[in-house]
């Protein structure tokens, strides 16, 4: 085989894996959107071909099944909800006044994009993978980059405790506050005005965020 023929099969070959991450990338938008409109269950694999003119086989040339799609959607969510949530940060400071309003910060963001984001953001907790199967490595590391803002903000609540402590606590913060969100906006209890929401949701985290830097 000659140089000539080396380069033109190399060349195919490139044509060929940017056509790849041209149509997953149009699936995943594709599937964004049909979890704007209809949540997880509007993911269909037919319907999703259709819209980007592909043949359902194709799907899976490109990605294992349905759920690594969702996946990828849901990933997108998550790093929208990470850029809401650093912006809400607050300046450098420190003490623990300053540390719960951070939180308040950060809860409350989580509140309006919640609202502003209803499906996409429902399809993050709806998603179920099959037993046995884990959500990989890259969609475990955008969780964790999340997690972290809480954790740096119980630093200053609980400055001496350790790394491990802190991961339990922002996971337990957020628990507590995300209860409270799907409540109020799935209306489960009852129908809760987002003001009466955003108020609650203070409460919540200010007696909370006290109770961490009292038990430092």
């Amino acid at each position: 085989m000659n140089d000539v023929q080396n380069i033109a099969i190399g060349w195919k070959m490139i044509q060929t894996a940017a056509r790849r991450e041209q149509l997953k990338e149009a699936l995943v938008a594709a599937a964004e959107r049909a979890i704007a409109q209809e949540g997880v269950a509007g993911v269909k694999a037919r319907p999703l071909a259709d819209e980007v003119g592909c043949a359902v086989g194709a799907i899976y040339n490109v990605v294992s099944d349905l759920d690594e799609l969702v996946l990828l959607a849901n990933a997108r969510t998550l790093a929208a909800l990470d850029a809401a949530l650093a912006a809400a940060i607050a300046p450098d400071g420190q003490g623990p006044d300053w540390a719960i309003e951070q939180l308040n910060r950060l809860a409350l963001a989580y509140l309006d994009f919640a609202a502003a984001h209803r499906r996409q953001w429902q399809a993050l907790f709806d998603h179920r993978l099959a037993a046995g199967r884990n959500p990989p490595d890259w969609y475990q590391r955008d969780l964790e980059r999340l997690f972290g803002l809480v954790e740096r903000t119980i630093a200053e609540l609980q400055p001496g405790g350790s790394a491990d402590r802190r991961k339990l606590l922002a996971r337990s913060l957020f628990s507590a506050a995300h209860g409270v969100v799907a409540l109020g906006l799935e209306e489960k209890l009852q129908s809760i005005p987002l003001p009466s929401l955003r108020e609650q949701v203070t409460t919540i985290v200010t007696a909370l965020g006290y109770g961490l830097a009292g038990s430092n």
